[in-house]
């Protein structure tokens, strides 16, 4: 029962990919971990006739373990999101796309896309001596500019956390299985996706200090990095999934 209500075990074995997550579902008649996870989805193991995990590239699940149960006629699937952590504060990008692609999902008006493209380094700065000279933070606009961005992530905040943490689709996740593997010490925790966003969510949009966004216990930057490219002007959205230990 304490199994069940913290959801999360240390584990024999660390995990490497997803497909190590897929193969203990395939073998989960001799596979603990595989087990605890069946139980945690609220299945009863003696009524369990047969289960097959296939890996789902492209989507928020990464893996979907499909479930046929003696006596019925339906198949069970339920949409796993794994996120494999080395450490216990690091993060990980849940979501990564370009402007134009989130005003199309959530009908972004202009004035906000405009601060977040000078944001990302899409459209350069216009303002006087700015911190970088590829692109604006958020401190660097002005307070009006600010708040039209702070209110309107803060209207449209649970739309915005479901999409980059759920997803939408017959391959939205259902959960999250997070597998840590700190020096030779592995455990993993998996959690009902509904109080992942939960989570991840609570709390107010914030300006941070080095002048990006926290949305609850999300951060939303400029993706940076890859040398450069074009890519580094992306706009991305990261979680810790260590904190799912402690939830």
């Amino acid at each position: 029962m304490d199994l069940i209500q913290r959801g999360s075990q240390t584990a024999k074995d660390g995990f490497k990919n997803e497909k190590d997550i897929a193969n203990k579902f395939n073998n989960w008649e001799k596979d603990e971990d595989a087990k605890s996870w069946l139980k945690i989805m609220g299945y009863n193991l003696t009524e369990i006739k047969y289960v097959e995990a296939i890996i789902i590239s492209g989507y928020k699940t990464d893996v979907q373990v499909q479930v046929t149960i003696k006596l019925k006629k339906a198949l069970d699937v339920e949409n796993l999101q794994v996120k494999f952590v080395s450490n216990t504060k690091g993060f990980n990008q849940i979501d990564k796309r370009w402007i134009d692609k989130y005003v199309e999902m959530w009908s972004i008006p202009d004035i906000v896309t405009k601060i977040l493209k000078k944001y990302t380094g899409e459209l350069k700065p216009t303002i006087k001596n700015p911190k970088d000279p590829r692109r604006t933070f958020i401190n660097e606009f002005n307070k009006a500019n600010q708040n039209i961005l702070i209110n309107w992530l803060e209207k449209h905040k649970t739309l915005i956390i479901n999409d980059i943490i759920k997803g939408r689709g017959k391959f939205a996740a259902e959960w999250m299985l997070v597998a840590q593997m700190v020096e030779k010490n592995a455990r993993w925790v998996l959690k009902p996706i509904n109080i992942v966003a939960n989570h991840y969510g609570n709390g107010k949009v914030i300006i941070t200090k080095r002048g990006s966004i926290k949305i609850g216990n999300i951060t939303m930057q400029r993706k940076g990095g890859d040398g450069g490219r074009e890519t580094a002007k992306m706009l991305q959205f990261k979680i810790n999934p260590a904190e799912l230990f402690e939830v």
